[in-house]
């Protein structure tokens, strides 16, 4: 029998919330680009819609669990002190960009491969080492020294989410804030969300914003509780697909010199997921690239997706959902400028022009 060490423990957490992850998208076509591509291109809301029900889910579960004291979320890396705007933005608009070229974002490219994508195989490669080198190796340079250093320190505050300031300012403690402000901001997503007669009908997409939204707070528990343990004690995260699959290729590279985590298992945990409603539904087939002009913008993609999810610290589901959840202030500056630059990315892709493609994002003078 194996030892249930923290990590292992963390890894089948993460295993178990990534199947249920690469199930719900492989099932019911959840994807954050595709959600854009809808909007943009013919102005269908209903995977926005399904996209922001999981925000509002997850922003009112996490919420109530910061009220109730549960999951240490205080820890997580979102409500550090610390403002990174342009982390957030470079970061941001670097990883729409690459979504765009690649026609998906990190969680969109496991889910592929479950189905046996192998352009979503190379893509995940190349952005799983673009982005273990940009937190770990060469391109972190760059942002060690261009990125970093334009954060700004917050010392006065405790942690940096919407709550935790509001409270600063006014001398309340942050407990009382937590869930009346996750209710009412929560709340509200949801309105916009039911205001849609076509959205209301539409069970599927429904439970899909339930079901990922409760697994972005289920993600947090898990390893907020299971992961407290005095002489080894795992931080609080939940689910994103910016920096694990580069620690996953580590990990099985170097099997017995490495640890696996969360993270890594939210990656398997995906691509089986997916792979088994696949198989199901007989969605299984190889796919590979056209021609050459085609794998040139994939991996041009997949190198933007790896050095943005890093730089911004995470991706359209780390930043989108799990940071969103915790109401970090960053979360909404990383969220707007990844869906302007898969805006403009998917426009570029489209007229091949640049100019045009700015053309199209700017708004139109009356």
């Amino acid at each position: 029998m194996p030892e249930w060490t923290t990590s292992l423990i963390m890894t089948l957490c993460g295993f178990g919330v990534g199947m249920v992850m690469g199930a719900t998208a492989r099932g019911a076509r959840f994807c954050t680009f595709g959600a854009i591509e809808d909007f943009v291109l013919a102005g269908k809301t209903l995977r926005i819609r399904s996209w922001a029900l999981a925000i509002a889910v997850a922003v009112i579960a996490v919420q109530v669990m910061r009220h109730t004291g549960v999951a240490r979320l205080e820890e997580s890396i979102y409500l550090v002190p610390r403002l990174g705007w342009a982390g957030a933005i470079v970061g941001g608009l670097t990883f729409g960009l690459g979504m765009a070229f690649a026609g998906t974002c990190g969680y969109g490219v496991l889910v592929r491969m479950g189905g046996g994508d192998l352009k979503a195989t190379v893509n995940c490669l190349v952005m799983g080492a673009t982005a273990y080198m940009t937190a770990r190796g060469l391109t972190g340079l760059f942002r060690v020294a261009a990125i970093e250093p334009l954060a700004i320190d917050l010392p006065q505050f405790d942690a940096l989410g919407l709550p935790d300031v509001l409270a600063g300012m006014i001398g309340q403690p942050p407990r009382l804030l937590f869930a009346p402000i996750g209710l009412a901001i929560g709340g509200l997503i949801a309105w916009w969300c039911f205001a849609n007669a076509e959205f209301r009908r539409a069970r599927r997409d429904i439970l899909t914003g339930l079901i990922v939204g409760l697994a972005v707070a289920a993600g947090f528990f898990l390893t907020g509780y299971f992961g407290d343990d005095p002489f080894n004690p795992s931080r609080v995260v939940s689910l994103t697909y910016a920096l694990p699959p580069g620690e996953t290729l580590v990990w099985l590279m170097t099997f017995s010199g490495s640890t696996a985590n969360f993270g890594i298992g939210t990656v398997l945990g995906t691509i089986v997921g997916s792979l088994v409603v696949a198989l199901a539904k007989s969605e299984t087939r190889w796919e590979a690239f056209d021609d050459d002009r085609e794998m040139r913008r994939h991996l041009i993609g997949a190198m933007l997706m790896g050095f943005g999810g890093v730089t911004a610290l995470g991706c359209t589901i780390g930043q989108g959902i799990s940071a969103m959840s915790t109401l970090s202030l960053t979360a909404p500056i990383t969220l707007a400028s990844i869906v302007v630059g898969a805006v403009f990315g998917l426009h570029y892709v489209l007229t091949g022009s640049f100019r045009e493609a700015l053309r199209q994002i700017r708004p139109e003078r009356r």
